[in-house]
């Protein structure tokens, strides 16, 4: 009995603070869905927001291609951040911990500086366009690139890169470096002990280094806003537009309720495969 009174008493806080600030903003985000417009009393409920959403192809659109472009850039994250992390694990001893810490210190400086540094470099004056200039590829400046999906994701692949190489260095601290001896001793060649032993060891930082980076991102609506142009925007910027510009909230809760089904559902089958017991975690 003292033990259960004790375990109230640790969860109570957390659980009141996730209830006030997680679970109350999301009822009141679903109840806003089917308000009849922003400013006007909240019953009677109506469902004319979602008809409107079923019956708009271009929502859906958009939220396709934000997912491809969020499944695009996890994966280009995961491909990039895996090397990095393979050499800091197994190349570089004790001095790993202080080399992923340099890897991680650019995300320690504002999101949006790191978001407008890639304008700039894009950009008609920028980096790329002088070093194009400079080997005589064009002869004057021209946005390259920006304004583009392109733009969006470059710019949020360099982003993410460090997130997605947190859980890789952390899958692969787990593996027991004997398993590695036994598969030499038994005549493994290194690219055989690699795609055999290594890379499926990995496989749940993978899985966790991919949701890391692509939940957020399809979210997105900075970077879009940013570098991304007309021709860039993403789901995230059509949620932020009915909030902040048609001052349409019920029809932007909407909009942000299916994202949220969405995520869920991927989150759902993620854990179908890889519980989030097994996730790993850094140390």
């Amino acid at each position: 009995m003292e033990n259960k009174r004790r375990l109230i008493v640790l969860i109570a806080p957390p659980a009141i603070v996730l209830a006030i600030f997680f679970l109350a903003p999301l009822v009141i985000m679903l109840l806003y869905s089917f308000k009849d417009s922003t400013f006007g009393p909240m019953l009677p409920l109506s469902v004319k927001h979602y008809m409107i959403f079923l019956q708009t192809p271009s929502f859906f659109r958009l939220l396709l291609d934000s997912s491809k472009l969020s499944f695009l850039t996890a994966a280009l994250s995961i491909l990039m951040a895996f090397p990095v992390a393979y050499f800091l694990v197994f190349y570089t001893g004790a001095r790993r911990i202080i080399l992923l810490t340099l890897l991680i210190l650019p995300a320690w400086t504002s999101f949006l500086l790191r978001v407008l540094a890639w304008k700039v470099i894009l950009g008609s004056n920028g980096l790329l366009n002088q070093l194009l200039i400079s080997v005589g590829l064009i002869s004057e400046g021209a946005p390259i690139l920006l304004y583009s999906q392109s733009a969006v994701l470059i710019t949020l692949v360099y982003v993410w890169i460090p997130f997605a190489a947190l859980p890789l260095f952390a899958a692969m601290e787990r593996i027991d470096p004997r398993l590695h001896e036994a598969a030499q001793d038994l005549g493994a060649s290194p690219a055989q002990t690699f795609w055999r032993v290594t890379l499926p060891l990995t496989l749940p930082g993978m899985a966790s280094a991919f949701f890391f980076v692509f939940i957020p991102t399809l979210g997105e609506w900075v970077t879009p806003t940013l570098v991304g142009g007309v021709s860039g925007i993403m789901y995230g910027n059509l949620i932020q537009d009915q909030f902040a510009r048609a001052l349409n909230w019920p029809l932007g809760a909407l909009l942000s309720v299916v994202l949220l089904v969405l995520v869920a559902a991927f989150s759902y089958v993620f854990n179908r495969f890889i519980p989030i017991t097994e996730v790993p975690v850094s140390t």
